[in-house]
């Protein structure tokens, strides 16, 4: 029995050595470029989104708000208080709805862990949350033309907590709120890659999310995206090891658009803006846009 024992912790170190190498550089920049971008950037972000409400844009707008929204360093409930003070300033639902769908799916920290995962699922997975926030901000402008989509009552903007004299102090502070967010999420991903790596044959993976099983591996990588997602740096190491035992990337990028779109603690926060009518349309475009996108990368762009 010990020396079973032994023998799998030593495969289990094996490949969460493997994992952990891999990835964490990532993990690490990826911090620090979102705790640069918070420190010095993030004011300036807002800014600019505050700054297109005088250009009478259009529909034009929604491009840059989706933009915008991916840039935002914030999380899901740093990003609701400053659309709400958005909105009370007058800006419109569909550039609203942009920028808080982009901004649920991707930040820049999200973005340069995910060049773990090569750069063809980087350039995926930014082209497909870009585009995920113009096709909601569209929605709401023709769907609920003249009607009101939000209900931000209740939420008032986040004191900025970025506020050290010393730069360098801000910044490390800042940093230190990123690891405590992230790292044991990020340390649980590598953990349950390194698991799945050792007893889930790839055989496995490759008949449920394959390219000889598409059809049914986009539905059930949109629907394991609801429970499994918590962190995106801790899914990281999971659809790394996915990828490398036979998930076509047509199913990947069906995950990483629910996934983060449908958190738990996204979607409670979601709920509450919305009201069910709106929150149950948001959940069906999540779902809808998720295969869509997983049909288009498998069956039109044929990523391998």
């Amino acid at each position: 029995m010990a020396k079973i024992l032994t023998r799998e912790l030593i495969y289990f170190w094996y490949y969460f050595d493997i994992q952990f190498r891999q990835i964490a550089g990532y993990w690490i920049l990826g911090m620090i470029l979102g705790s640069v971008i918070s420190v010095f950037g993030k004011e300036k972000i807002h800014g600019l989104f505050a700054a297109l409400q005088g250009k009478k844009l259009g529909v034009v707008g929604i491009i840059p708000a989706s933009l915008i929204g991916i840039a935002s360093p914030l999380c899901m409930y740093g990003t609701i208080p400053i659309a709400a003070s958005f909105s009370e300033k007058g800006m419109e639902d569909d550039w609203l709805a942009a920028f808080m769908m982009s901004s649920i799916l991707l930040n820049p920290q999200l973005l340069f862990y995910s060049a773990a995962l090569g750069p063809a699922a980087l350039l995926i997975r930014f082209a497909g949350c870009f585009v995920c926030g113009i096709v909601a901000g569209l929605c709401v402008r023709y769907l609920f033309k003249n009607k009101k989509f939000f209900t931000f009552s209740g939420f008032a903007e986040l004191l900025n907590r970025d506020t050290a004299p010393n730069l360098f102090v801000r910044f490390l502070k800042n940093m230190g709120r990123n690891i405590k967010a992230t790292g044991l999420y990020f340390l649980i991903g590598v953990i349950l890659s390194a698991l799945f790596q050792r007893h889930v044959p790839a055989e496995v993976m490759a008949s449920l999310f394959g390219k000889e099983n598409q059809g049914f591996g986009l539905l059930m990588a949109a629907t394991i995206g609801v429970p499994l997602y918590m962190c995106g740096g801790g899914t990281i190491p999971l659809l790394l090891t996915w990828l490398s035992d036979g998930m076509s990337m047509g199913s990947a990028t069906a995950f990483m658009i629910t996934g983060p779109a449908t958190k738990i603690t996204n979607l409670g926060a979601v709920k509450i803006i919305l009201g069910i009518k709106h929150f149950v349309f948001y959940c069906v475009f999540v779902i809808a846009f998720a295969l869509l996108s997983g049909f288009v990368v498998d069956y039109v762009i044929r990523v391998v």
